[in-house]
């Protein structure tokens, strides 16, 4: 196929140059109904495909023109048999996969480091997880991916299992032995299922690791927008093979898409495919050079790490992303919170991540020299002060235990329900540091990177208020519960 072409992105231009009179939805009119204060800013020409599904442009939900070859050339481009655009960001398509291999009851094997929107999935399709123990890092305090040999025995131990979900790569750029994983999944007669959210430029570059569409998996995701230049929430599903069935496939995402679409975003995911086939390589190699670059410069500075291939080889370290630049800050005295609010209010620069010991910046096809020369200055000025006390978060017992390195990251906490029983069960509320014992019935995620820590179904352990009440001192976000401050926490009623 011809991937120089935009087929859905030149069907909106059409429209436009065509000078049709609207009298369909969006209310504003391609602009003519907006506040002006807003169109300027955002400008005319994106107001003008601000437009709905229609004839000549077509309809996501059930693609006969425009929309069906731009999935076919990002098909083509990726190595899958299928491409299904997304509109609701990977979110969507982790559950859509996951209600499309799986029926109420079955059991699915899933990495304990999932994104939260793979639980939403296990909630929807009232799958049965067996959650596999991912590679722990204690000395970098990570979780890194699954191994094939956790994978193989966990299909021992329940061969009825009917697929098994894998993450790779991780937030933190580490990436699993898809092929390995490949084999043993398939040769267990099991679907495979992949959130490469974080890999959608793999597939374009041979220094980057191996693509889930190269290991031939199932399904897979790639978050469009996290690493490459189409809008906000787009994403792409990839499917390969006939061991999936497609009607139900296609069901499932008629019932998750929405049938008013962005269609700026559609397209974007178009021109977002275009650009990765057709100069994708270059892009990508000077990205990848100025990322290895930036983490040599990073390294001489004293008291920063940034891992790189050394660790290549570490249990659950198949191979590395290396545009992820991951900063541990932990030899300076600062949390990664810190230096994440640091960085922004003296910098005014943004990372992608902050956790207790490090934080995470994207180096994308986005992402300019000069920029790399100012992420790097901030952490050479960085470590020439004075550690300032208490400057934004830890309490002193806090800092104590951080340099003592009596943290470490909890245990998977023993799971009592189902997460869709738990989720849909009576519930009532008690205060967390008392609920030891109890049935969370709500999900907590630090966020980023937004892994849940305790699901619905599951024991709330010692360990987990402990660990809970560490990161939020440490000045971690929690998404999930209905107590943002988690002084309460909702519990399955006894």
């Amino acid at each position: 196929m011809d991937q120089t072409k935009t087929p859905y992105f030149q069907a909106l231009l059409d429209y436009v140059d065509s000078g049709v009179i609207p009298f369909h939805t969006p209310g504003h009119m391609q602009g003519i109904g907006m506040e002006r204060s807003f169109r300027e800013f955002v400008g005319d020409n994106i107001c003008a495909i601000d437009l709905t599904p229609m004839p000549g442009i077509d309809d996501l939900l059930q693609p006969t023109e425009s929309i069906r070859e731009a999935q076919e050339l990002a098909a083509e481009a990726y190595g899958a048999d299928r491409t299904f655009f997304l509109i609701n960001g990977s979110t969507s398509g982790n559950q859509c996969m996951m209600m499309t291999a799986i029926n109420p009851g079955d059991k699915i094997a899933v990495p304990r480091n999932s994104h939260k929107s793979m639980l939403g999935g296990l909630v929807m399709s009232g799958a049965h997880p067996i959650y596999m123990q991912p590679a722990v890092d204690q000395e970098m305090h990570m979780d890194h991916c699954v191994t094939p040999d956790t994978i193989a025995r966990t299909l021992d131990e329940h061969p009825d299992i009917k697929a098994v979900y894998v993450v790779s790569p991780t937030y933190y750029g580490v990436a699993a032995d898809l092929q390995a994983i490949e084999r043993i999944v398939h040769d267990a007669g099991k679907l495979l299922l992949v959130d490469e959210a974080w890999g959608p430029h793999f597939q374009f570059h041979p220094a980057l690791p191996i693509s889930a569409t190269q290991a031939r998996a199932d399904m897979c995701i790639n978050s469009t927008h996290k690493m490459l230049s189409a809008f906000s929430q787009c994403a792409m599903l990839h499917q390969i093979g006939d061991r999936v069935r497609v009607d139900r496939l296609k069901s499932v995402l008629k019932m998750f898409l929405s049938t008013s679409p962005n269609l700026p975003m559609v397209a974007s995911l178009d021109v977002a495919r275009m650009q990765m086939a057709t100069n994708g390589a270059a892009l990508l190699s000077r990205t990848i050079d100025l990322a290895q670059e930036t983490r040599r410069r990073l390294n001489r500075i004293a008291g920063i790490y940034c891992f790189g291939e050394e660790i290549r080889g570490r249990h659950g370290v198949f191979n590395l992303d290396p545009t992820k630049i991951t900063v541990a800050v932990k030899g300076l005295g600062y949390t990664g919170y810190e230096a994440s609010e640091i960085l922004r209010r003296r910098y005014n620069i943004q990372v992608e991540l902050a956790d207790l010991f490090n934080v995470v910046a994207l180096f994308t096809i986005g992402t300019t020299s000069d920029a790399a020369d100012r992420f790097v200055a901030a952490f050479e000025e960085l470590a020439r002060d004075e550690r300032p006390v208490d400057l934004y978060a830890p309490s002193g017992v806090l800092q104590q235990r951080l340099k003592k390195g009596s943290y470490r990251l909890p245990e998977i906490p023993p799971m009592r329900m189902l997460p869709r029983d738990a989720f849909l069960a009576q519930t009532e509320f008690v205060k967390f540091r008392e609920s030891k014992g109890r049935i969370c019935a709500e999900t907590i995620s630090p966020y980023p990177p937004g892994i849940p820590v305790l699901s619905p179904g599951e024991e709330i352990t010692d360990g987990l208020i402990d660990y809970l009440r560490l990161e939020m001192k440490a000045g971690t976000r929690i998404q999930g519960p209905y107590d943002d401050e988690l002084k309460i926490i909702r519990v399955v009623k006894e």
